[in-house]
């Protein structure tokens, strides 16, 4: 038994140095956009526009949560690290923003219009706050909450 905890403690080490070691390669892997204008060029990260759009769907009426649908959040969840972003996927493709997210609406709700709120709430607010043009918003409803 003690040689099972034993081997069990150093699975568990070798999977959080693993994720480190991925999260580290991430960082220098993630897309951005890019803007020059009167006050010089702009380099605005995926993880900065998957916040801005995390904390916007957030203040919409009938969103009770996202959900991560990445392994590595997934992973990032069961170590006990919050997954910035979590439940946004972002794509960007010469400065054209595109996004999915992953929500969890409240029960009693319409979900179409909650759905076109959240889309025009998200759009706006990353387009407001990034200065890039958002195309495409796709809300992907996981499940209702009560």
């Amino acid at each position: 038994m003690n040689l099972f905890l034993y081997y069990e403690h150093k699975i568990i080490n070798i999977l959080k140095y693993l994720l480190k070691l991925f999260n580290f390669c991430i960082i220098y892997l993630i897309m951005a956009v890019k803007t020059s204008n009167y006050y010089g060029r702009l380099t605005i990260s995926d993880t900065a526009i998957a916040m801005t759009a995390y904390y916007a769907a957030l203040d919409c009426y009938g969103v009770v949560d996202l959900v991560s649908r990445s392994f590595s959040d997934s992973l990032k969840e069961l170590f006990n690290k919050t997954a910035i972003g979590r439940g946004v996927k972002v794509a960007t493709l010469n400065n054209v923003i595109n996004l999915e997210l992953f929500v969890i609406l409240q029960e009693g709700v319409n979900i179409d219009a909650v759905k076109e709120s959240i889309e025009s709430t998200v759009k706006y607010n990353v387009g407001l706050y990034t200065g890039m043009r958002v195309d495409k918003v796709v809300i992907n409803v996981v499940g209702v909450r009560v």
